[in-house]
């Protein structure tokens, strides 16, 4: 081999190191700043997520924006904050909140869920409870199987890290997170 193609080569393995390590930099930044691939794991959520579904939580724009009621969000669960939780925001901070024989009721009015099939709802009821201010009540759409809001209290802001937006696995899911 010659001093030329040697130095080619060189070069060429410089360039081939420098666009890794852009790469790697770049996709650190987009997962622990932007986006963040998670897997659901469990049918809490069914039938909109489904157990082992892989999805994309925003987790920088998200900081910035409001929680709506509806949003499916993920969370540090408040009784173990090593596991996390992915839920349907249910009621906001000052909303008074009960279920009546599986029928939520919010502020007052029956809630309409139409992504909670029959077959998932229960019987269950709750007294009312008011929301507190920078909490949020969150449920499973499978209600009759789902560990949530019912179980452990409103969830804090600060323990929500993300919110659902995309299923990207299986292909037969594939599209954004209503």
């Amino acid at each position: 081999m010659n001093l030329s193609a040697f130095r080619l080569r060189k070069g060429l393995l410089r360039v081939w190191m420098r666009d890794v390590a852009i790469a790697c930099v770049a996709s650190f930044v987009i997962i622990t700043f932007l986006y963040q691939p998670v897997r659901v794991e469990g049918t809490s959520m069914q039938p909109e997520l489904r157990d082992q579904d892989r999805l994309f939580i925003n987790k920088f724009f998200f900081r910035f924006e409001t929680i709506h009621r509806d949003d499916i969000v993920v969370f540090h669960y408040p009784r173990d904050p090593e596991r996390s939780y992915i839920k349907r925001v249910i009621a906001l901070p000052g909303d008074t909140i009960s279920i009546d024989r599986g029928q939520t009721v919010l502020n007052g009015k029956p809630l309409k869920e139409p992504y909670v099939p029959r077959r998932y709802r229960d019987t269950h009821s709750m007294a009312p409870l008011v929301v507190p201010p920078g909490e949020y009540f969150v449920m499973g759409d499978h209600r009759s199987i789902s560990s949530d809001s019912r179980d452990f209290g409103p969830v804090d802001r600060d323990l929500i890290y993300g919110k659902a937006d995309f299923i990207y696995w299986p292909a037969s899911n594939m599209g954004v997170v209503r």
